[in-house]
């Protein structure tokens, strides 16, 4: 038997209370950042069930550093050099200007603000120009918003992560080497050495695992642990030539790998979003856990006219000086001044420098981290909350996606994507074949020429606009692979395939479009015969029991019900929604209903 403080309970309640943290934010469409805050808060100094410092000990920082190695990781290998395309120079400015102006701006607010003493404040001001992918790309998960005011906030947040805890470094080695007297031309030139040589590390080890995986060194199924494993090495390397650069390291290992040709990319890719999510609720719960009552007891009235001039005056202005030259859009601009919450990186930093400084006997060095943790708590409330609202009202939140990209251009689709469209969804028709879209193109459809699985496709198609995918090409296995391949990004319950004619008793793999898996080749002959795109509506009157006895009898199919929401869902052969009444069936029916045809004649383009 388990004791309820056995630290093996604890380890497994952290990854049950953050998980579901995120399960629950899913559900709702609530912040997950500001969840998990909640659930570690209420697991730790509220009902005492989790307490880090007992729990793990000495353990805890090493615990909660590689896994902030492991998810800056995972952040520069989403971090794809095309998308910089459109946002590079934003970027740019958001790194080489919005850094030392935030820098500047914040170490005045912690200084007048809070009250800190000089050297603190400026430790603290360089700290805070982190955001982080911890807290950002959870927050834009939730937003479908532009790529580029998406690519602006990805960007600054990794690139800035190791950047703000350098500040933090070269700050705290000036500190504690004497202050004024200390030699700050020596102490900047060891911590601008230490981060070349710390991004020489990172990109070595990246040129050296891509060209092992291309050249077949290393098996597949050992691909992934190699690459977790060499990851925490360059990590610890670079950490103990000094502390913070192997944030650096890791970073631009994950840049060259996400921009270097790898084979089984898309798995290991996998296989770090799905552990980053762990340690990210892991973490976040650690965190969050931690506070106390003398943390919250340290936190001073003063330090509330710091957090309103840091969300209100520090980001703001730190945005609007970066972006001043550029042609990002106003609208754009305040979105971005407006979001930068703080998350792991902040937190994790600030309480390791206070820790180091307290012992050296800094006054004012216990003031950091309750000011940290009102940081965190703060941002990510007013951030996390506002995000969505704030998008609405500046134009920029493109809504729930309500449309349905076709793969494949022939009769069936085309016929299909026109009946789409008549309902006022977007709709799209993917084909690699320019001559097969021509009869789209003759039908006034959005088209795109191109392969929907090359990574490219992110550049020109906004894959946010459509719930549903159906892949309906005369290729069966090509159909398979698309599904398998976009269901992970998309969703399982958002991919389909119409298949192709299949041998008696052979395996249909994948979600397969209607209740009777009809082929592509039958659904051209039965378009051939006559047969329609209709809808039905489901009321109290006219049951979807009866709705099934009148397919049943004309031998029609069922294809998707579209709910009063918005929201799509497909009849597969592997699944059938739930349908209540106020939805809208759409069928695709022979020519001998005469009740079909008036309903398909209703849904036909005016």
């Amino acid at each position: 038997m388990f004791a309820i403080d056995s630290l093996l309970v604890k380890i497994a309640l952290i990854g049950v209370i953050g998980i579901g943290a995120q399960w629950v934010a899913w559900r709702t469409g609530r912040p997950a950042i500001a969840l998990m805050l909640l659930a570690g808060i209420v697991a730790g100094p509220v009902l005492g069930l989790i307490d880090p410092a007992k729990d793990f000990g000495a353990l805890r920082e090493p615990i909660i550093k590689l896994a902030v190695a492991v998810i800056l990781f995972e952040g520069g290998l989403s971090l794809k050099f095309r998308e910089l395309r459109h946002a590079g120079v934003a970027v740019f400015m958001l790194v080489f200007v919005g850094v030392p102006v935030g820098w500047a701006l914040g170490t005045a607010a912690a200084y007048y603000g809070a009250g800190l003493p000089f050297e603190l404040a400026a430790l603290f001001g360089g700290i805070m120009v982190v955001t982080g992918p911890t807290v950002i790309v959870p927050l834009l998960r939730t937003l479908n918003i532009t790529p580029r005011v998406k690519h602006m906030l990805k960007w600054e947040a990794i690139v800035n992560d190791p950047i703000g805890a350098l500040l933090a470094v070269g700050i705290y080695s000036y500190i504690i080497h004497g202050g004024s007297d200390a030699n700050g031309v020596g102490i900047v030139t060891d911590v601008v050495a230490a981060s070349l040589l710390a991004m020489l590390i990172g990109g070595a080890a990246a040129f050296a695992l891509t060209a092992a995986f291309v050249r077949g060194w290393v098996p597949e199924y050992l691909k992934a642990p190699v690459l977790l494993t060499t990851v925490i090495a360059v990590f610890v390397l670079s950490d103990l030539i000094m502390h913070e650069t192997g944030l650096i390291t890791v970073t631009v290992m994950g840049v060259v790998m996400a921009n270097r040709e790898t084979d089984s990319s898309h798995m290991l890719m996998r296989f770090k979003e799905d552990l980053t999510v762990l340690l990210v609720s892991g973490v976040f719960i650690i965190l969050s856990a931690t506070l106390d009552w003398t943390v919250v007891q340290n936190f001073q009235l003063r330090f509330l006219l710091f957090l309103v001039l840091l969300l209100f005056v520090v980001r703001p202005l730190t945005i609007m000086a970066a972006l001043l030259f550029t042609r990002i859009p106003l609208r754009e601009r305040l979105f971005v001044a407006w979001i930068a919450p703080r998350g792991i990186v902040a937190a994790a930093v600030t309480g390791l420098f206070a820790l180091r400084l307290s012992d050296y006997g800094v006054p004012g060095a216990e003031a950091l981290v309750p000011l940290s943790f009102a940081v965190v708590i703060a941002t990510i409330f007013a951030h996390g909350f506002t995000a969505a609202p704030f998008a609405r009202w500046l134009g920029l939140d493109r809504g729930k996606g309500d449309g349905v990209l076709l793969v494949g251009a022939n009769g069936w689709t085309i016929a299909f994507a026109e009946f789409v469209k008549a309902q006022g969804r977007a709709v799209l028709v993917a084909d690699t074949s320019q001559l097969a879209l021509r009869r789209a193109r003759h039908a006034d459809l959005p088209v795109y020429h191109g392969d929907i699985l090359d990574e490219t496709h992110d550049d020109h198609l906004d894959m946010g606009r459509y719930q549903q995918l159906i892949a309906a090409t005369d290729n069966d296995a090509y159909n398979a692979l698309v599904c398998s391949e976009l269901a992970p990004e998309v969703g399982h319950d958002r991919v389909s395939r119409v298949i192709a004619e299949t041998p008696r008793g052979s395996r249909r793999r994948g979600r397969v479009l209607t209740l009777a898996g009809t082929p592509i080749e039958t659904q051209l002959d039965r378009l051939q015969a006559g047969w329609t795109f209709g809808r039905t509506r489901i009321t109290e009157k006219f049951p979807y029991a009866d709705f099934v006895a009148r397919m049943k009898a004309s031998g029609g199919d069922s294809l998707m019900v579209a709910r009063p929401s918005g929201d799509l869902a497909v009849f597969s052969a592997q699944h059938r929604p739930p349908v209540e009444p106020g939805d809208t069936i759409w069928t695709f029916v022979p020519p001998d209903d005469p009740r079909t045809r008036i309903e398909a004649r209703e849904a036909a383009p005016k």
